[in-house]
């Protein structure tokens, strides 16, 4: 957790600043028009998966140091060779998770996040999921547990793994000569992140690309077929916590609606987007069929509003890069305040990417934020030890959150006028 942390004071500032280095390149030099709220979003994305990761918000059904010690044939020495063969190791059991995240009903919630922005940018490799509460799939480690790799080998390469994956989302490189036939390349995961029917469920190797052509699932990207990027079934909002649990929900009601017992029992299991032919029906849901003719999803936003959404985001960033450099003396003031605090984070990306979608419950969700905020700074005196850096800071955070709140109520009664208008002159 500590250690994980630690990573992430460095990662997350390399991360947000080649983001903005990549906005910057493409308004300066490709003429791209910068969607703020899309990044906001995707950036707000990589929060709550990076909070869920170090709060350790999920179980292993196997662990894969039992299985170590239960299967290993041999024990290879700590070298160079052990590490490059968890990584090969790590990235087949990251194939298949990848495939059958694709194709099994229930598994996409674990993934759609990832799919959700109708953009391709570096901001998108930050959607990630913070659904999976239970990992089944540690099971896909046995080829590293059968060499006896050492659980902590695993857990090095792992984070190294994924952050080896952020590069490639992106429009403004180019095919790769050579290194197209080794290594998933930006043309090979344009490819993937389509929804043209030529591409969707291609290319799901993570690092290496070999794995697709051995198991019969490579596309190359096509002059003809342009990528449109997104979902068939787009989300339709800015709020990445309601994204990676808007499948799982549809599913839910699917089973509760269908007259089909065995649907209700297997529907899960089916293939992704699979619904009852009788719910499908009576309770349709929009897809997109023609990838070149839609709406992409963009309410409202002046600039004041993209603003104080920037401004929230990099104060939420704040917030969350001093609960990774204090997680010991948090934990030692009392081992339920990390989880608060995590619970603060959540709340607080809530309610902003509430906000960006116009949705006048933001108030409320802003609310609920700042009285957990207050109750902090009541309960302590201060906010988690800060006062040692600064002795004012409990001032100014409750300064913060009373000039949030008071924002936060103007942009809803703006809103709601503006929207009131809008439908009395339709």
């Amino acid at each position: 957790m500590e250690v994980y942390g630690k990573i992430l004071l460095i990662a997350m500032p390399a991360f947000l600043l080649l983001v903005l280095f990549e906005k910057w390149y493409g308004w300066k030099f490709r003429h791209d028009r910068p969607q703020n709220m899309d990044t906001i979003s995707s950036l707000s994305s990589g929060v709550t998966n990076v909070t869920k990761d170090v709060l350790e918000l999920s179980i292993n059904i196997i662990a894969y140091g039992w299985l170590v010690s239960q299967i290993a044939l041999v024990h290879i020495e700590a070298s160079w060779l052990v590490y490059v063969i968890a990584f090969l190791c790590i990235d087949f059991a990251g194939y298949w998770i990848h495939r059958w995240s694709h194709s099994v009903n229930v598994f996409w919630n674990l993934h759609i996040i990832h799919h959700s922005s109708e953009r391709y940018d570096l901001a998108c490799a930050l959607r990630q999921s913070i659904s999976m509460f239970v990992n089944p799939f540690t099971f896909l480690l046995i080829p590293a547990a059968l060499l006896g790799v050492p659980e902590k080998v695993i857990a090095t390469v792992g984070p190294l793994h994924l952050f080896a994956q952020f590069w490639y989302h992106t429009v403004y490189i180019n095919r790769m000569g050579f290194l197209e036939k080794i290594i998933v390349t930006p043309s090979h995961h344009r490819v993937h992140h389509a929804l043209n029917k030529e591409y969707i469920d291609k290319n799901l190797s993570q690092i290496f690309i070999f794995w697709d052509k051995i198991f019969g699932t490579f596309q190359e990207e096509m002059k003809e077929v342009p990528p449109v990027y997104g979902i068939t079934r787009p989300v339709r909002t800015w709020n990445p916590i309601k994204i990676n649990f808007q499948h799982l929900w549809l599913m839910m009601k699917d089973a509760w609606r269908t007259n089909n017992w065995k649907d209700r029992a297997f529907l899960w299991f089916r293939q992704t987007g699979y619904r009852p032919a009788d719910v499908a029906e009576k309770y349709p849901v929009y897809k997109i069929d023609d990838p070149f003719h839609f709406e992409k999803y963009a309410p409202k936003s002046s600039a004041a509003l993209q603003s104080w959404s920037w401004f929230q985001l990099v104060m939420i960033l704040c917030f969350i890069s001093y609960l990774f450099g204090q997680i010991s003396y948090i934990n030692g003031l009392d081992p339920y305040f990390i989880y608060w605090y995590g619970a603060f984070i959540f709340l607080s990306i809530y309610a902003i990417t509430e906000l960006m979608d116009r949705n006048p419950y933001a108030m409320y969700w802003e609310g609920l934020r700042v009285l957990l905020g207050s109750w902090f700074l009541y309960s302590q005196g201060d906010w988690f030890g800060a006062s040692f850096y600064l002795s004012s800071v409990k001032y100014i955070i409750a300064a913060y959150f009373v000039v949030s709140l008071f924002i936060t109520g103007i942009f809803v009664m703006k809103h709601r006028k503006e929207d009131q208008l809008a439908r009395a002159n339709a």
